[in-house]
């Protein structure tokens, strides 16, 4: 069996309320589409979101890398050879790993489906549901408020709070949301890199002193300081994640040799798809820490890769996977079902993901 096709399209989505980070402000989801095609007629479906204030990744680049550069290195080839697949897709460009998890959840999906099993099955898990966050964006306090008790109606019993826009405003914003949501409800904060080492120890501090319950603080501080990361480790009542300081498995190790983190957030368009994903995992593993499993704003197609991933592994104690749950409108057919805070993937082959209607692929 050989691939025949590599051909891709983009997918625009509308989100129900924009969504803002100290970094950024989107107001719809965009992913460049991946399908590849087998000679026997099976094909496995692939996207990935252009990000480029996280990952340095355009809509035009992502698109120009799988057409011109890393597809035409995977056509003829075997994808029943998964490994060697994936070794070529690695090897034939430097960064854009958003191209290359495009490729690699495309490469995985149709090795599943050639084989005739869901993914999480293959991963060695059981296929049980999972809970996601929701993200609450980053706005003045009434409205975080407001929409925080909006995702409580929802369903949804954890919620992810972007701050990193100001320290003082930060604890306001927090304060707001614990009064009108009351104690039941998990908050986790995500300071997009936005504050210093020292401001990010006070302020972790003082909203421990507070009482507001945060269960974790995401990338307090920019990604490349990893000193300051462990100091803000070493010195917070509160949980640390790395983020956007973690792209690789290399990554993972050095940040918990220097107890930079207490946990690891893995996406799998920093870290270039599902094997980089499970490479990450094994880091976890081997060293006692959990794992996040989050995402960029992501389409259901890779996110349906990175929940049979969650489901599959125990390190894996917190997800954030909610970009499904962000759109006006759900354009993917077949995949897990998305329901509020629940996700249950199916038993189906590979991700599940059966077409996107109206889609343009060439």
């Amino acid at each position: 069996m050989k691939i025949t096709a590599v051909r891709t399209g983009i997918l625009r989505t509308p989100l129900k309320t924009p969504f803002k980070t100290a970094q950024r402000t989107a107001g719809e989801m965009v992913d460049i589409v991946v399908l590849l095609e087998a000679s026997d007629g099976t094909v496995g479906w692939g996207s990935a979101p252009p990000t480029a204030k996280v990952t340095g990744d355009t809509e035009g680049g992502v698109e120009c890398a799988v057409r011109e550069y890393l597809g035409p290195l995977l056509e003829g080839r075997d994808p029943e050879d998964l490994e060697a697949c994936l070794d070529i897709l690695e090897s034939g460009m430097v960064r854009n790993t958003s191209a290359k998890a495009a490729l690699d959840i495309a490469l995985h999906d149709l090795w599943a489906r050639i084989i005739g099993q869901p993914a999480w099955r293959l991963f060695g898990g059981a296929g049980g549901p999972i809970r996601t966050d929701v993200t609450v964006s980053v706005n003045p306090p009434e409205e975080m408020a407001r929409d925080a008790l909006r995702a409580v109606d929802d369903g949804f019993d954890t919620i992810k709070i972007k701050v990193g826009v100001g320290a003082e405003i930060d604890f306001e914003r927090i304060k707001a949301i614990r009064d009108a949501v009351g104690r039941a409800p998990k908050l986790r904060i995500d300071a997009n890199q936005g504050w210093k080492p020292g401001e990010a120890v006070r302020t972790l501090n003082r909203m421990a002193d507070a009482g507001f319950g945060i269960e974790l603080a995401e990338q307090p501080v920019k990604s490349g300081n990893i000193d300051g990361l462990a100091f803000v480790t070493a010195h917070s009542p509160i949980p640390v994640a790395a983020d956007e300081s973690c792209w690789s498995p290399l990554d993972a190790m050095e940040l918990i040799r220097r107890k930079a983190a207490d946990m690891i957030n893995i996406k799998l368009m920093k870290c270039g798809g599902v094997r980089g994903a499970r490479q990450i995992i094994s880091v976890a593993q081997a060293s006692g820490i959990e794992v996040m499993m989050g995402s960029m704003l992501e389409c259901k197609i890779s996110a349906a890769a990175a929940a049979h991933l969650s489901s599959s592994f125990g390190c894996v104690t917190r997800i954030d996977l909610d970009g499904p749950a962000l759109c006006s409108a759900d354009l993917v057919e077949g995949g897990p079902e998305f329901k509020g805070p629940d996700i249950i993937l199916g038993s189906g082959p590979g991700f599940g993901v059966t077409g996107v209607p109206g889609l343009k692929l060439s």
